[in-house]
């Protein structure tokens, strides 16, 4: 098998790392964090009208550049190198290829020209992380429907000028069938969010829907399939973001170990720690072999692609941990200090571990999917 980027997807990839290098620098990123609206509102024109990244995996009908699955891949390691905090994952590679498949063009060009930034809200307060759990209601309202229900911790939320929402117009909690999908402008009566950032300086909300008038996007009733290849999709580019920050904080880490003097020398000569240095060393290639085979199975087999996909996120859960934790502990109690950008790289890793689910659950989800393959 042919691992080789083409010629534009190796531009593409020099040509987001040096703007990154140039624009995203830790400082910047910092002040946006804490300010408002929370990121970059010029670095967002930037990357959809200067570089027409929020378009490189969208139809070229809609102005897009009809990049697949390889492109999100290569942008999304360039996004976790960076610590990006524009909710370029939340827009383009789940909110508006949901609304690719479902038939929605109609939000896909302002996508991509940045105009629409999209936030997609499936987890709520009573459920985990089996999406036949949504419980979120829909019923049929003059042209529209009626959303009633919460979601939780929706990622992106308070930056959305759109939100995509799963809801059930039939069927009781823990049905396969039943699950609709829906969007809606983020400005729409019965539309609550109570915002909040999170501990890797983004944003989140909770939502609550009470009677908010949405439009449904693609077939009543039959989501559940769609809403869970749109996890494995994410979670196929969050271990690509996984290598690219996990190969920072080895990178940085190492750089430290030759500036931190102890008994007279750097510590970097202690050949223990060198061991352990290539001990993190090996968990980001474990994860960028993981994000490989996970992009390559997306568009394949569903069992295929749901076993590549949970085996990513155990992978990229146990390397966020592992590398993570030993970055801060060879940087001493600096390494938890807002001042270094090693800190801020631990948070964003943490938070992979968990979002779109738990090694433990992704664990056993593969063993699950190993069972009905062999059958």
């Amino acid at each position: 098998m042919d691992f080789d980027l083409t010629e534009e997807q190796t531009l593409l990839k020099a040509t987001l790392a040096q703007y990154l290098a140039q624009r995203a620098g830790f400082a910047e990123r910092t002040a946006a964090s804490r300010s408002e609206p929370g990121y970059r509102t010029t670095m967002w024109q930037d990357l959809a009208q200067t570089l027409g990244l929020l378009g490189a995996t969208l139809p070229e009908s809609a102005g897009g550049l009809g990049g697949g699955a390889v492109e999100q891949m290569i942008i999304m390691e360039e996004l976790g190198r960076a610590l990006l905090l524009e909710p370029v994952p939340e827009t383009v590679f789940h909110g508006a290829w949901l609304l690719e498949r479902c038939g929605a063009h109609d939000l896909l060009a302002g996508v991509v020209d940045g105009s629409v930034r999209l936030a997609v809200a499936l987890g709520e307060p009573e459920m985990r992380h089996d999406y036949a759990d949504i419980a979120t209601r829909a019923a049929p309202a003059g042209s529209g429907w009626a959303l009633t229900g919460s979601k939780a911790v929706v990622m992106a939320a308070p930056w959305a000028t759109h939100l995509i929402v799963a809801a059930r117009t039939s069927g009781q909690p823990g049905d396969a069938d039943g699950l609709s999908l829906f969007s809606l402008d983020a400005n729409s009566d019965g539309l609550t969010l109570h915002p909040y950032p999170t501990i890797d300086g983004r944003r989140a909300a909770d939502v609550l829907l009470d009677g908010a008038i949405a439009t449904l996007i693609g077939a009543e009733g039959g989501a559940l399939a769609l809403i869970e290849e749109m996890r494995d999709r994410a979670i196929a580019g969050q271990a690509a973001e996984a290598a690219g920050l996990l190969a920072t904080l080895v990178k940085d880490t190492v750089e430290y170990t030759k500036q931190r003097q102890q008994f007279g020398q750097a510590i970097s000569g202690f050949q223990v720690l060198q061991h352990r240095m290539v001990d993190m060393h090996m968990q980001v290639e474990m994860v960028r072999s993981a994000a490989v085979l996970a992009t390559l199975k997306l568009d394949g087999d569903p069992v295929e692609r749901a076993l590549a996909a949970s085996a990513a996120k155990v992978t990229l859960a146990n390397a966020c941990r592992f590398v993570g934790q030993n970055a801060v502990q060879l940087h001493g109690g600096m390494g938890m200090t807002d001042e270094l950008a090693i800190g801020h790289y631990f948070k964003r890793a943490t938070v992979l571990e968990s979002e779109f689910g738990s090694a433990d659950w992704h664990l056993a989800r593969h063993a699950a999917l190993a069972v009905k393959r062999a059958a």
